[in-house]
Order: structure tokens, then sequence, then C-alpha cells
């Protein structure tokens, strides 16, 4: 009886696996596939720049970090069990796109922070619009800032409104504690009284001043730049925000080539010891008002 049952037994467990396994090669060769597909489109869209990151890999690390990641989820000709490719294929789905970004920056900036040439404008404006979805440009109508790479530095907050102090500043308790110590700007911005919350949270202050053709057509230059949208980029780790022109600065003995509030800063991690860093930051082709103000993702 006991042989009876155990064959039985024998026979039920190799038919589910028979069963089964149509499903399970259905899956893994399907995976298979789409990995495939995944690495081609990868390569081909990154190939200047991976060859470049793996020639310098000792200074970008960051930039190779998730290569490796992507080689990992290479499929084997083995593949042990279907229960490992969801987790797989949501660690493929997760790849950090911001890497990518990085590297393609890396293969066109200069080493030192310096005013751009035009063909790595050109080249870095092309990056950042098919990176981030809208259209970047380093010219618009006809105007254009003294440059487009440079030191980003800490400023202050703005005043919104007339009466608006530290007390008044902060929608929440998490955002005071962890802003309150930049403290407010003894005086107002560029254009008076910020007033809108989402643009004092995200401002930028650029020399407006060092435009060329800015003294001879003050007026509509300054009307030009009056809150007019930004991408700011941290071209080092690939964190990007739409910011406002808020106010005009710094001044040149500082050292720095623009400001950013201190939300801006903590959202790009310029917020080390020194509150400062290298940022490219350009014009937003945004005729119809479509870019909302705050951090962007990479497409």
């Amino acid at each position: 009886m006991k042989f009876l049952r155990d064959r039985m037994r024998h026979i039920f467990f190799k038919k589910t696996l028979s069963e089964a396994r149509p499903h399970y090669e259905y899956l893994k060769n399907k995976w298979t596939e789409k990995h495939r597909v995944l690495k081609s489109t990868f390569w081909n869209k990154h190939q200047q720049s991976l060859h470049w990151a793996f020639k310098n890999l000792p200074a970008r690390q960051i930039a190779v970090g998730s290569l490796s990641g992507l080689m990992l989820l290479t499929p084997s000709p083995s593949l042990p069990s279907p229960n490992l490719i969801t987790p797989a294929y949501s660690i493929a789905e997760n790849i950090q796109k911001s890497s990518f970004l990085v590297s393609d920056l890396a293969n066109v900036l200069p080493q030192e922070v310096r005013s751009l040439t035009l063909s790595e404008e050109t080249e870095i404006t092309r990056i950042l619009s098919r990176d981030l979805g809208f259209k970047v440009t380093a010219e618009l109508n006809e105007k254009r800032l003294n440059r487009n790479y440079g030191i980003i530095g800490a400023e202050q907050h703005l005043a919104r409104y007339p009466g608006d102090t530290m007390a008044t500043h902060f929608d929440n308790l998490e955002e005071s504690r962890q802003f309150y110590s930049s403290g407010m700007a003894p005086g107002l911005g560029a254009w008076g009284y910020i007033g809108d919350t989402l643009k004092e949270k995200y401002y930028i202050a650029v020399p407006t001043f060092l435009s060329e053709n800015f003294n001879e057509r003050f007026s509509e230059y300054r009307d030009f730049f009056k809150y007019r949208k930004m991408v700011v980029v941290n071209p080092q780790n690939g964190k990007a925000i739409v910011s406002v022109i808020g106010d005009a600065g710094p001044a040149a003995f500082t050292g720095k080539h623009l400001g950013g509030s201190p939300e801006a800063m903590a959202y790009l991690e310029r917020e080390d010891g020194a509150r400062k860093g290298p940022v490219l930051y350009f014009f937003i082709d945004d005729p119809n008002n479509t870019v909302p103000l705050g951090p962007i993702s990479v497409k």
C-alpha cells in the first residue's frame, strides 16, 4: 500500500512539474528578450559616453556605478527559478537614469569651471533637452547670460510680502527646522517682494547686469529676466531643478557666479561645508508656462 502511494505521488509531481515548465520557459524567454533589447538600446544611446567612462573610471565612479548593476542583469543560460524574475525586472526598471546624464555631461564638460564654448553649449543643451523633456537653451529672445556653467553659492530667503519674517515664512515645522538657519535677506529681491511661495522657494540669483547690452537696453533686459525660468543642474549627481531668476547677483568679488535659495541648494546637494559648487544653468523655452517649478526628474 505504501509503495502504491509513493508511486502515485511521484506520478503526480512529475506531471505538475511538466505542466509548469512551459510557463517557466515562456517567462524565461520573455525576460531574456526584454533584457537583450534593454541592453542594446542603452549601449546605442550612450555608447560614446560609456567608452569615455570606462577609460576614466577612477575619476567618474558615480557615472559607472549603474553600469555594474546593468551587467549583473544579464540573463544566465540556466535561470534557477522563475521567482527571481520579478525582483530582477524591478531592478532593471529602476536603473538610476541620472547616472547616465552624469556620464553624458562628463563627456562634454571641461575639467575646470569656465565659460563654455559654443559647441559645448550646443551639445549640453541637446543632452538636457533630451533627458529632461523640455527645450533647454543658452539664448532666448536674442538674450544670453554672461555664462552658463559656474559656481553656485547659498543665498538667504527673500521676503514674499510686507511683514514676511522668518516666523511666518514656512508652511510647516519640518521646513522651518531645515531652513530657518539660512535667515532672511536684509533687502528685497531685484524685483521687490517676490510674492509667490514657489518662486521664492526655488529662486536663483544671477548677474543679469553682466549680460551683453544690458546697460544700453536696461528696461527691456530687466523685464525679460524678471522671474525667467531656468533649469539648474548639478553635473556631479544629475539632480536638476526648475527655478526662476528672483534676484540679481552675486558680486564678482565673492568668487561665485550665481546663487541659489536654501531649498534649491539642499535639493541639488550643494550643502557641503563650503555651501557651493559647480552647476549648469540654462533658460527653459516654455512660452505656454507648462513646466512646473521645483525638482525635475530625468525622463
